[in-house]
């Protein structure tokens, strides 16, 4: 018997179970990298970098590949911040189903430059998040990220 495989773009609607997924806050100088969504759920609205964990990754290795992938940038991964889910229900179920576990970390290399999936990537004061148009919750894990940080350094 075969292990199923990772979810590509089109099992992401009405899947058949949760999809694991990872975000990392990555902090340089006082600030946090945030990138615009490019796809849905919630394109154009900033966020972390991030993405689905794929098969036989570990959470770690998966937060610092979509950090590659996407954005171009290193960091060394420092610890948990939280967990978020993003749940959608439609006439049709469930359209959507991701458990995010977000990470904090320092950043180590690289300058960021957006692409298809995380476009327009800025640095910016982890407060300034409230006034951007963001993700659900940007701003209060952002700020238990930014703590969380100062208590391990």
């Amino acid at each position: 018997m075969s292990a199923p495989a990772a979810p590509a773009s089109s099992d992401r609607l009405y899947p058949a179970r949760p999809i694991a997924a990872v975000s990392v806050a990555v902090f340089r100088g006082g600030k946090v990298l945030v990138a615009r969504r490019g796809r849905a759920p919630f394109k154009g609205a900033w966020s972390l970098p991030g993405g689905v964990v794929e098969l036989g990754e570990t959470l770690h290795a998966a937060a610092r590949r979509e950090l590659a992938e996407e954005l171009g940038v290193k960091a060394e991964i420092v610890g948990f911040t939280d967990h978020l889910e993003s749940i959608a229900r439609d006439s049709g179920g469930v359209r959507r189903h991701f458990i995010i576990a977000s990470f904090f970390a320092k950043w180590t290399s690289g300058e960021a430059v957006g692409g298809e999936e995380a476009a327009d990537p800025r640095w910016i004061a982890p407060g300034e998040a409230a006034a951007l148009k963001t993700t659900p919750g940007l701003l209060a894990l952002l700020q238990k990220a930014e703590r969380a940080l100062q208590a391990a350094s």
